[in-house]
């Protein structure tokens, strides 16, 4: 196991590339036979100097609508925990797409910050991994900049919820009725499982991901037969104190039952919400549970290191980006 050490201790030099900005523009999938619309925001290269655009109560810097700098880029898609949204992990997004990869993230119907209609419904676990999966498809095939894409070349960013769905797309067999994991009730989820519920569709994998970063996953693996099929290198992040249905100790499970040892760091002093990015004044006056950190803990200095070494680990398993 590695401490991730909070600070200024990995410099954004890990990002040096001649594009300095990100672009962003907003993508929406289909309704399709396998699941309803999907909306994101896509990061991307963007030669053009940044300026502040403010989307309700986060101003990211960032260009509206800028071309896509380079070709053959590296995609990563992100998936955000229960309830949140496209724009949690907007630092990492922002950090990923200056040096030179495209970064997707989605809203998961259902279970976003305005659509809650079946956060709590266990069908929501089988939808997320089909969402990204769908959504690859579309980015790497219909999208009128697909061509941008190496579709050789995709990673995967989940945290929470997102964490669990990577797992699932990478071939691991979730356990939902695992009496370690905590669900108490009246989570309706708790009952669904309780009563032996579960949907009998099968769970939607993708091997065309080929790196994964998980912040503080669910968990519903709870032993190396359920992970044994996941091959994908993984860079796995703990928080100290956990949070939102995260243990700390079956994110550790994780990183002693994958067949193949990940990058496991564990974060000092934090708890769940601190993997989500810095919050603007706004955010933090009206949502102080999702924004308020641990006595001690700075989050925008853990975002410095913590972007840094998503960024390494991307560009060591999927390269940075190229041109033809």
């Amino acid at each position: 196991m590695r401490i991730t050490k909070i600070g200024f201790l990995i410099a954004f030099a890990l990002a040096t590339t001649s594009v300095r900005a990100a672009g962003l523009a907003s993508i929406d999938v289909p309704a399709n036979g396998d699941g309803p619309a999907l909306k994101a925001f896509v990061w991307s290269p963007c030669a053009t100097p940044p300026s502040e655009v403010k989307l309700g109560p986060v101003a990211l810097p960032a260009v509206r609508g800028c071309p896509i700098a380079g070709s053959k880029l590296p995609l990563v898609i992100i998936s955000h925990g229960h309830g949140g949204g496209s724009l949690n992990h907007h630092d990492t997004a922002e950090a990923l797409a200056d040096a030179g990869f495209l970064v997707v993230a989605v809203n998961h119907p259902g279970d976003n910050f305005s659509d809650l209609s079946r956060a709590g419904d266990i069908s929501i676990m089988f939808q997320r991994p089909t969402d990204i999966k769908r959504l690859i498809d579309f980015i790497i095939g219909k999208w009128p900049e697909a061509a941008k894409i190496d579709p050789d070349r995709i990673g995967f960013f989940g945290f929470s919820r997102g964490g669990y769905t990577g797992l699932v797309l990478a071939g691991a067999v979730p356990d939902f009725r695992d009496p370690n994991v905590p669900c108490p009730e009246p989570a309706p989820i708790c009952g669904e499982i309780r009563r032996n519920e579960i949907p009998a569709k099968p769970l939607a994998r993708d091997g065309r991901i080929r790196a994964l970063v998980l912040a503080d996953p669910l968990s519903f693996f709870s032993n190396r037969e359920s992970l044994k099929a996941v091959g994908a290198p993984i860079q796995l992040w703990s928080s100290e104190h956990g949070g939102d249905g995260v243990l700390p100790e079956s994110v550790a499970a994780l990183a002693v039952n994958l067949p193949d040892r990940p990058d496991f760091h564990a974060v000092p002093g934090s708890a769940h919400f601190a993997f989500l990015a810095p919050c603007p004044a706004a955010l933090a006056a009206s949502q102080p549970e999702i924004c308020k950190d641990q006595a001690g803990f700075d989050r925008a200095a853990f975002h410095r290191s913590f972007d840094a070494e998503v960024l390494a680990f991307f560009r060591r398993h999927l390269g940075a980006s190229r041109t033809p």
